[in-house]
């Protein structure tokens, strides 16, 4: 039997020009499935493309004010090029991803008008989806520390999963995906209790899902001394899901009451 392997791991990810760090114009979000932004939106929050020329800067400024803010993330980013950098290569070349940014129509930002008289409340993602077996991943959630413990969170999670299980003759229009899932680091326990309280069910743990960077070694998992990157931490993850029965048996009105409550 003879056989060959002429994989060649990709070359290093080059510097990108600026131009390049901020995509293209006008920006193709490049996502697998469509974006009907009237279904994306709430009657206090509406979710939009991340479009980097417009949002970046200001994003990295609001997401710089707490340093943990990222402390549960499996990347790490130390500055607005890097971030960009992953942005390009890492989400927007796949069209199994999509980044969305967060706006609160209720704290108006006279600063920045691009936000439709609303305020930057924080990002969140579709990511790992699969038009071909229904199903996505509600991934990357921000939410500013300004902005938590309010609305926001509920408002943001509740429209996307409603815009993922509704089905496209619905109104507002929906994907009719079959799975939504929601995977957290183990130990981050709010997360999970976000994630619960909108109506995800607990599927079990991912042992050892990510290699972390030296940065995020703090609530890792110590490799083995002989493993490849012994510096290099890792981390089980929480993988919760709602399916289109759990949506259609409750949930569905599990989100409507988080996006309407008031306290």
């Amino acid at each position: 039997m003879s056989f060959t392997n002429s994989y060649k791991p990709p070359p290093p990810v080059a510097e990108l020009s600026e131009a390049e760090l901020y995509g293209p114009d006008p920006y193709d979000i490049n996502f697998t499935l469509p974006l009907h932004l009237p279904s994306l939106e709430t009657e206090r929050v509406k979710l939009q493309p991340f479009i980097p020329s417009i949002h970046a800067k200001h994003y990295w400024e609001k997401a710089s004010e707490d340093p943990d803010l990222f402390r549960y993330y499996p990347v790490a980013h130390p500055t607005l090029e890097s971030y960009l950098t992953y942005h390009e290569t890492k989400v927007r070349a796949d069209p199994a991803n999509t980044l969305l940014i967060i706006i609160d129509k209720t704290k108006p930002d006279p600063e920045h008008p691009e936000y439709d008289g609303g305020s930057l409340a924080g990002a969140l993602g579709l990511f790992y989806t699969s038009a071909d077996h229904l199903s996505s991943e509600i991934a990357y959630v921000v939410i500013f520390p300004a902005y938590q413990r309010t609305h926001v969170a509920s408002n943001a999670i509740g429209v996307l999963m409603r815009y993922c299980l509704e089905l496209p003759t619905a109104t507002p229009q929906g994907l009719g995906l079959r799975r939504v899932q929601w995977c957290a680091h183990d130990k981050n326990l709010a997360s999970a209790r976000l994630a619960e309280r909108m109506g995800f069910k607990r599927e079990g743990i991912i042992r050892w899902r990510w290699v972390l960077p030296e940065v995020l070694a703090r609530d890792g998992m110590k490799p083995s001394e002989n493993d490849k990157y012994p510096t290099r931490y890792g981390r089980n993850t929480l993988c919760l899901s709602v399916c289109w029965d759990d949506w259609e048996s409750g949930v569905r009105e599990v989100v409507e009451k988080n996006i309407n409550r008031r306290t």
